[in-house]
């Protein structure tokens, strides 16, 4: 199994304040992860399409961004074979049904909301923590 500090992790965030609140988070949780972050699914498609990020990752994605948000994201990549197994975790401010049901429709791992995490974001980070230690990703 691969060390915990070897899961790429791609965040797909354009809040710049919370991609650096989650960042900031990871680190005083001791998460060494590699971090890579981009502003908006056309970002990170083309990342991953070039193979410009290293497998195992873990994706964060938000849902409510400019150019492609994260359920045309998703569907987008679960449209690609090759891309379809990823492993994606949303953390969004959108408390819609419709978007919780859109996203694990596209077969997501988990959906937080960020403004109900407070307190509680350390015990996400944590949760992710252990995630990463028990679970055995696709290295392709």
């Amino acid at each position: 199994m691969k060390k915990t500090n070897e899961i790429t992790l791609l965040l797909v965030e354009d809040d710049d304040i919370d991609a650096m609140t989650i960042k900031r988070s990871f680190k005083k949780q001791d998460i060494t992860n590699p971090v890579i972050r981009v502003y908006d699914g056309i970002e990170a498609l083309a990342l991953l399409k070039d193979k410009k990020v290293t497998q195992p990752l873990v994706i964060i994605l938000d849902l409510q961004m400019p150019r492609m948000g994260g359920i045309e994201f998703l569907k987008t990549l679960r449209a690609d074979p090759l891309l379809s197994d990823l492993v994606v975790f949303v953390l969004t401010t959108s408390k819609a049904k419709s978007d919780i049901a859109s996203s694990y429709g596209e077969h997501i791992a988990g959906y937080f909301v960020k403004g109900e995490t407070g307190d509680r974001f350390s015990g996400l980070v944590s949760m992710l923590n252990n995630y990463f230690e028990i679970v055995y990703l696709n290295e392709d």
